[in-house]
């Protein structure tokens, strides 16, 4: 069989049977910093304890969370190994876990997954179906629960209704262009190149306006209400922030939600709310992840809805790239630079 651990990696080893302590591969941050301070280092993972399970990760989704984490604007103590987003197979079980060794299982909350093995709470597992790859299941997790909230929850979607969305043709984007679609809504994306705007468009996007051509916000924004017959849209999902912030608040109709649910651009800063009265009694919230599967009941309806979506063929995803543990610098580096579309996966 062909030796598929990266040069410079060692296999894990075990101290004694699958449930003791092993050593590990491991995307460590030992200090904050940009993406040169990523370092692989094995560590050791001990069994799982009660309620918990550890698994061989096959995947592992690449964030704008952990550049966050990484950079301390998430404060944590260093070291730590980063990823929070992975699929794999359990190997071994803690007290009181009813899932099987061997079951293939995803999470999107499982710190330290930037691993060969990690070992999560039981609870945050998801059971892969049959037909559906761990790859894929590992690209859908995070993503996927992020853009059926949006989607359903933070603003529910009906028929008729107009969307902008903003970086379409990113993991999120693409997500959130098919769910949109599939509730009967007209979609106006932006996107930076040609190709991304193409993806965008082959997936059911309306229109897609490339935001580079645009200096002024005001003017992305009358683009947007040209697109929608000249009117404003009825929400904005914006997960850029820093750049597309004060379009995505010209672009609205009276009464109309932003919906800021990331910062790949940077953060926002701080801004008179006057402006959501001179907007037209505006609405901003600022959702996350936690707040929509806070019961494990959400969390099961919301991954079923994406993974059996995927599973039967009704929802497709991108995986944009796919890089070893040794080169997630690049990874990250190729995320925060916008030169990717779709999922960036790490291939422990």
């Amino acid at each position: 069989m062909e030796d598929t651990v990266p040069k410079g990696v060692s296999r894990p080893t075990y101290a004694g049977d699958m449930t003791s302590t092993l050593t590990t591969p491991s995307l460590v941050v030992p200090r904050t910093g940009d993406s040169s301070v990523l370092t692989v280092e094995d560590r050791e993972l001990a069994a799982p304890g009660p309620g918990e399970i550890r698994v061989e990760v096959a995947a592992v989704g690449v964030n704008f969370r952990e550049v966050y984490l990484r950079q301390g604007i998430y404060p944590v103590t260093t070291p730590f190994v980063l990823g929070d987003e992975g699929a794999g197979t359990v190997e071994s079980v803690g007290d009181g876990v009813t899932l099987d060794v061997g079951t293939r299982v995803a999470w999107a909350t499982g710190p330290g997954s930037a691993a060969g093995h990690v070992t999560i709470r039981a609870a945050d597992a998801i059971v892969v179906p049959d037909d559906l790859g761990l790859e894929a299941a590992a690209a859908a997790m995070l993503q996927g629960i992020t853009a059926h909230y949006l989607v359903t929850s933070t603003y529910a979607v009906q028929a008729g209704d107009s969307v902008l969305a903003h970086a379409v043709a990113g993991g999120v984007g693409q997500l959130l262009v098919q769910l949109v679609k599939d509730r009967g809504a007209t979609l106006i994306g932006t996107a930076s190149t040609a190709d991304k705007i193409a993806k965008a468009t082959a997936l059911g996007a309306d229109h897609v306006i490339d935001y580079t051509t645009f200096d002024d916000p005001a003017d992305l924004a009358a683009a947007v209400r040209e697109a929608n017959g000249g009117e404003g849209v009825h929400v904005v999902y914006d997960g850029v922030g820093r750049t597309t912030f004060d379009a995505s608040l010209a672009s609205l109709r009276r009464r109309g939600m932003l919906v800021l649910f990331g910062a790949a651009s940077g953060q926002v800063p701080p801004f008179s709310i006057q402006r959501l009265n001179a907007g037209g009694s505006l609405f901003l919230t600022r959702p996350t992840m936690g707040d929509y599967i806070a019961t494990r009941a959400e969390l099961e309806w919301r991954v079923s809805e994406i993974l059996g979506g995927l599973a039967s063929g009704d929802l497709e995803i991108e995986i944009g790239g796919r890089y070893p543990l040794t080169g997630a610098a690049a990874a990250y580096d190729d995320l925060e630079g916008r030169r990717t579309t779709g999922k960036l996966l790490l291939i422990p």
